[in-house]
């Protein structure tokens, strides 16, 4: 199956007063139809132009780009205009008319669309009662709470059947729990409806929960890309590294492992945990060679129901057992020695 969406080495650059900036700078990455893809990156990084890219509403400079069947950077402002309308898309801060009811704004793509009004009407009440808010379609959005807005930006954006849902820093503006909320109605649409979504964001927490594979974005290339898993329990870019630490500090900086040291006797190592590691079985077998353990720093965090993160150990005993029980950890999971 082709992928849904192509990037075969597009660069967006705009001008400035200071010189041209490359926004988006020889990006490659394929997305395949049906699955949730996270793009993450922090301020600048070339998120929102990426996405905007994808819809046409910002022109690549060069490169090309394939999305659902057609290379938009060929396609007329006409073309462009039919193309979005099968490509929703949802905002940090909602957008949603203030004059209109919420019916009335789910329902506005589609008479722009020329759908005759029963027609309108049915899709309608199948969106909100889909989203849960069937019973508030009279309402006006000052009416409602921002997790409320939200999936009534979704079912607008879902309105003409399209094939891809954005989502640009959709949770941005919620509470944890309504973002959670948000997240799961997402899900919903992917799983339930078959629609391609891509997320853009700058909050580990929305991929880790929802995307199956994520690109982490830096100064508007990829730094890393994969599945969501692989990527955030063994980064290799310094900013993905970044990413995971804002999230879970299982490792010790310099000054924890200088105050391990001084308050623990014999070798600090720390050891990776993953998803059905076999390192407990290891250090059961610490006894019979002699080296007595203790925890003493570490974190375990989870990524799609599987665990991840590291222990920090102090390992006590003989050199020689100390250094066996360490290569019996590296075998099964990778280990850092402490210098």
């Amino acid at each position: 199956m082709s992928p849904i969406i192509e990037f075969d080495d597009v660069t967006k650059v705009f001008e400035s007063p200071s010189g041209p900036v490359r926004a988006v700078d020889g990006i490659s990455l394929s997305i395949e139809p049906g699955e949730v893809f996270g793009v993450i990156g922090y301020s600048g990084a070339g998120k929102s132009t990426l996405v905007r890219l994808i819809n046409g509403l910002e022109r690549a400079t060069s490169g090309r780009l394939v999305v659902d069947g057609d290379d938009v950077t060929r396609l007329t402002e006409a073309q462009l205009e039919l193309k979005r309308r099968r490509i929703g898309m949802i905002f940090q801060q909602f957008n949603l008319f203030r004059s209109r009811t919420v019916a009335g704004n789910v329902a506005f793509p589609l008479k722009v669309a020329g759908w005759p009004k029963a027609d309108r009407d049915r899709r309608v009440a199948e969106l909100l009662d889909f989203v849960g808010l069937l019973d508030r379609a009279h309402d006006h959005p000052e009416q409602l709470s921002g997790g409320q807005k939200q999936r009534v930006g979704i079912a607008r954006a879902l309105a003409a059947q399209p094939h891809i849902l954005l989502a640009d820093e959709c949770t941005s503006a919620l509470d944890p729990e309504t973002t959670q909320d948000v997240l799961r109605l997402l899900r919903k649409v992917n799983t339930e409806l078959g629609v391609t979504v891509v997320v853009i964001t700058h909050e580990l927490d929305v991929v880790r929960s929802i995307a199956d594979r994520v690109a982490v974005l830096e100064n508007g290339r990829v730094a890393e890309l994969g599945t969501v898993f692989d990527v955030f329990t063994r980064p290799t870019a310094d900013v993905t590294r970044r990413f995971v630490g804002t999230v879970l500090h299982d490792r010790p900086r310099p000054a924890d492992l200088d105050r391990l040291r001084r308050t623990h006797d014999g070798c600090i190592v720390t050891a990776e945990v993953r998803d059905g590691s076999t390192l407990g079985a290891v250090l059961g077998s610490a006894g019979e060679l002699g080296v007595a353990f203790e925890i003493v720093y570490g974190g375990i965090g989870t990524l799609q129901d599987r665990s991840f993160g590291s222990l920090t150990l102090a390992l006590d005993g003989p050199d020689a057992a100390v250094d066996a029980l360490v290569e019996r950890l590296r075998a099964v999971t990778p280990v850092e020695v402490a210098s």
